[in-house]
């Protein structure tokens, strides 16, 4: 037996309003990363740092939109032509986003290891501000730092947010803020390598960046995919088994009339759909036994929406 067909999900209130802070962070990320991309871009020059840095700071945008795309689908109720709601838009935006993170970090990857075997010296130019020449590097140092405040900040408020929601798209995207910022850091020190006359520095940082974009997308790529093939449902990391599953087991056979039960369930975005072979003891008030372990299944997680459960004769 299932809840009526077409059924809609609400959030528990305070996650309701854990959600509401959540889309408040992302569109404060998405106004200080246009502000970082035109500052850093200005700034940029000749530096692989900087220039890598641009980029990351472009590709964030996508995880960030990727959540905000996801928030206003989640609001969509479900019809005849999608029975079974629009939720998995979030999961169409993630891998998109994903994909772009990786493909964007290895293509910076490989052009700073080239320009580091061939041993490229990059050069930072003087500019004339204010009547005065000023080396460019100053300024390139003062647009990173003013990069790394924003992320490191968001990215905290995020990552206790994405716990709370049980939202990977949004886990991810404050894991990409830490990215963010080390890449900042990283960028500052490929600068001032070069003022102190080590030229392979800003490669080096260059490449530390990449390597940082390439994790976090083949990481967001992985589990994108795994949600897309409906892998048993993991925690917020994406690293160890949910125990729900497990849950939702022992407590459906606690009941009297239950002698097995079975439980398979998949991640649909922010929420947990799927069946839950039970086998009963007899057939006796079989559909009021169904309701009721219904009833107890989705009572064991707020995130539980949809699950059916189904006698059978054996689980053999």
């Amino acid at each position: 037996m299932s809840r009526p067909p077409f059924a809609d999900f609400n959030l528990p209130p305070d996650k309701q309003d854990a959600l509401r802070r959540a889309r408040r962070d992302e569109w404060l990320s998405i106004f200080f990363l246009f502000t970082i991309i035109a500052v850093v871009g200005a700034a940029m020059g000749a530096s692989q740092a900087m220039k890598a840095m641009w980029v990351e700071d472009m590709v964030s945008l996508i995880p960030t939109s990727a959540f905000l795309i996801g928030s206003y689908f989640r609001r969509k109720a479900p019809d005849d032509e999608y029975p079974y709601g629009y939720r998995r838009a979030i999961l169409i935006a993630y891998l998109a986003g994903s994909v772009a993170l990786f493909g964007f970090g290895l293509w910076i990857f490989g052009d700073s290891v080239y320009k580091l075997v061939m041993a490229e010296h990059p050069t930072i130019q003087t500019i004339s501000l204010f009547g005065r020449r000023v080396w460019l590097g100053w300024l390139m140092i003062a647009a990173l730092a003013y990069s790394v405040i924003p992320p490191f900040i968001l990215g905290r408020m995020k990552l206790w947010l994405a716990r709370e929601l049980y939202d990977k798209a949004l886990h991810t995207d404050a894991k990409i803020d830490k990215g963010d910022w080390l890449a900042g850091l990283a960028g500052i020190a490929g600068i001032l390598g070069i003022a102190y006359g080590y030229w392979w520095a800003d490669s080096v940082a260059a490449a530390f960046i990449s390597g940082e974009i390439v994790k976090d997308g083949f990481t967001s790529l992985r589990n994108s995919v795994a949600q897309l093939m409906n892998k048993r449902p993991t925690d917020v990391t994406g690293k160890e088994k949910d125990p729900v599953v497990d849950r939702v087991c022992e407590e459906l056979e606690k009941l009297a009339w239950v002698v097995r039960a079975r439980v398979r369930l998949r991640e649909d975005g922010d929420v947990l759909t799927g069946e839950v072979f039970v086998v009963p003891r007899d057939d006796s008030q079989l559909l009021d036994k169904l309701e009721q372990a219904t009833d107890r299944a989705h009572a064991v997680d707020w995130r539980l929406h949809d699950v059916n459960v189904v006698a059978i004769r054996s689980l053999d």
